[in-house]
C-alpha cells in the first residue's frame, strides 16, 4: 500500500464512504442515530472528524439519513471537514446506501473505505492496518475481534446446538476494498448484507482480516451510547 496521500479532497487514491443513514429505533430518539448526542455533539461528528483528519483518507462521501442531507452538510462545515465532497440520501438498506455513496466516487479512485458512523471511536492505527493489508493482493480487508462468548443456536426458545468459536471473529468497520472489486460486488442484490465484505466474498473476492479494536463499538442502544461516551472521556 502506498504512503498516505495527504488528503487532497479531490479524485485520488482513497475515498471513505461514511454510512450514517440508520434510523436507530432502539435509541428511542426523535432523530436519526447519526444525530444522537455524544459528548455534546452529534454521533456522526466523531467519525467524520477523525476521517477528515486522517492522512490516509483523500475524500469523503456521507450517506445521510433521508431528509437530513442539509444538517450533515452544515455539520461538515462546522467541523471544517474539507474532505467531504458529497452527501447523498441513504437507501432502504445498508447496501443501497453504500451503492448510492459509491456513485459519487470517481472512476480513478483506487481504494474505497466503508465505515459506519455508529462506530465513532475510530483510531488511526485501524485505518493504517486495513489499508496496508489491502496492498498484499486482496480485494478487501476487514478489522475483526475474536468472539469471546459461547455461541448457541436457538430455535423456539431452546438450544439446538452449541457452535464452536474456532475460527469465528466479529467483523467491524472501517472495511477497505479495491474500488473496482466493491463496484462489481454492489452490482448484485445486497439487500440482506450486513456489511460490504459479505458482498465482495459472495462475488468471489478475497478478503483478509486484521486486528480490530475493542473500543470500536457499534452504538445500537442508549446503553451503548453511554458506554462509548465514557470511553471517549477516558485517556
Amino acid at each position: 500500500m502506498p504512503e498516505p496521500p495527504g488528503g487532497s479532497g479531490v479524485a485520488g487514491a482513497t475515498w471513505a464512504l461514511l454510512v450514517a443513514a440508520g434510523v436507530g429505533e432502539r435509541l428511542g430518539l426523535d432523530r436519526p442515530k447519526a444525530f444522537a448526542a455524544l459528548a455534546g455533539r452529534p454521533l456522526l461528528a466523531e467519525s467524520l472528524d477523525r476521517l477528515d483528519r486522517s492522512p490516509w483518507v483523500d475524500a469523503i462521501v456521507v450517506a445521510a439519513p433521508p431528509g437530513w442531507e442539509e444538517p450533515v452538510i452544515l455539520l461538515s462545515e462546522e467541523l471544517a471537514a474539507e474532505k467531504v465532497v458529497a452527501c447523498v440520501a441513504g437507501g432502504a438498506s445498508r447496501a443501497e446506501s453504500v451503492r448510492l455513496a459509491l456513485a459519487e466516487v470517481p472512476d480513478d479512485a483506487l481504494v474505497v473505505l466503508v465505515h459506519d458512523a455508529a462506530r465513532p471511536l475510530l483510531e488511526e492505527a485501524v485505518l493504517e492496518r486495513v489499508l496496508r493489508a489491502l496492498g498484499e493482493g486482496h480485494d478487501g480487508v476487514v478489522p475483526a475481534l475474536p468472539v469471546p462468548d459461547t455461541l448457541k443456536r436457538v430455535e423456539g426458545g431452546e438450544v439446538v446446538e452449541t457452535v464452536s468459536r474456532d475460527g469465528l471473529v466479529g467483523a467491524q468497520t472501517p472495511q477497505a476494498f479495491l474500488a473496482a472489486s466493491l463496484r462489481d460486488a454492489l452490482r448484485e442484490d445486497g439487500g440482506d448484507a450486513t456489511d460490504c465484505s459479505s458482498l465482495v466474498e459472495r462475488a468471489g473476492g478475497r478478503v483478509a482480516v486484521v486486528d480490530g479494536d475493542p473500543r470500536l463499538l457499534k452504538v445500537t442502544s442508549a446503553a451503548d451510547l453511554a458506554h462509548v461516551e465514557t470511553l471517549l472521556a477516558s485517556p
